[in-house]
């Protein structure tokens, strides 16, 4: 139905579908994947290339990864590189959105010679909803560029303090 959907959106150019593939310890991780002429190969997702077969390009993502990507960037502290947050004060305000980012719990798994988190259900929950919306949203950003620093093989470039005065020098030039 998605794809039916994507393919006859009056937007069928830029609607994506998407789906992740659970990539356990004893799986083939996506950094292994052999690339083909024109997939397009991602920070753990890809876009297989489907010309010529009767298919709607989709991009396929490593759904335990990217839930622990999500976890992680909750766990760094308010303020920090890297924080995922939430507005306002109140926890009551986003309670039911917290109840669906905890409804699954993550197992250490070894296998193949690494080490991954395997997500699981809770068995007393059974909406994770929202917590799969903003996995999605974080793979989007990532297919459309984003890259958090730190992510991307890189250095994270050092921060030094500026003064507002070298900040307006910096913005007029």
């Amino acid at each position: 139905m998605v794809y039916q959907f994507c393919r006859q959106s009056a937007h069928a150019g830029i609607v994506l579908p998407s789906h992740g593939r659970f990539v356990g310890a004893s799986s083939q991780p996506f950094s292994e994947y052999k690339r083909r002429p024109g997939d397009r190969v991602g920070f753990n997702w890809r876009m297989p290339n489907v010309q010529g077969k009767r298919a709607v390009r989709h991009a396929l993502f490593d759904t335990n990864f990217w839930k622990s990507f999500v976890h992680a960037r909750l766990a760094v502290p308010m303020g920090e590189r890297g924080c995922l947050s939430l507005f306002g004060d109140k926890p009551e305000t986003h309670r039911l959105f917290a109840e669906h980012l905890t409804a699954e719990y993550r197992v250490k798994t070894e296998g193949r010679g690494r080490t991954v988190d395997e997500w699981k259900l809770r068995p007393e929950r059974s909406d994770n909803h929202w917590l799969d919306g903003l996995v999605g949203a974080a793979v989007a950003a990532s297919i459309q560029g984003a890259v958090l620093p730190g992510t991307d093989g890189r250095e994270p470039a050092k921060r030094g303090r500026v003064s507002f005065k070298q900040l307006q020098q910096r913005t007029r030039k």
